[in-house]
């Protein structure tokens, strides 16, 4: 039987489904001390017990009629960020993925270390 993390990622349709897999495994293996756990109904990433961002779908925004997935990122308010959405969020800012095109890696890079440094200082 899956666990709900694995599930939550099984129950996607593609490409939406192989993107938050590539996130998923980008994420996790970019520092040894980030853990995936699974809070909110969510997949949550956490640097040393800390949360430090999330993966999810905002309906909202869609192309080609497909939703797009996003990096929710934690305390993203405190992160000086062009590509982030704040929207009405007070803490959070989120990075859309296209899953019809190229991942963003080097943006995501410099996003985890981002916020990796940020919650060295916290």
């Amino acid at each position: 039987m899956l666990s709900p993390i694995d599930q939550y990622f099984e129950q996607q349709e593609e490409p939406i489904k192989s993107c938050l897999l590539f996130l998923r495994s980008f994420i996790s293996k970019f520092d040894a001390d980030i853990t995936e756990t699974w809070k909110y109904k969510m997949p949550v990433y956490c640097y040393k017990g800390k949360m430090l961002c999330y993966l999810w779908i905002y309906k909202k925004y869609k192309s080609n009629s497909i939703p797009l997935p996003y990096i929710g990122i934690i305390d993203g308010n405190l992160i000086d960020e062009p590509d982030l959405i704040k929207e009405a969020r007070a803490r959070m800012k989120i990075l859309l993925i296209d899953p019809n095109e190229d991942i963003p890696v080097e943006r995501i890079k410099r996003l985890l270390r981002a916020m990796i440094q940020l919650r060295q200082n916290f």
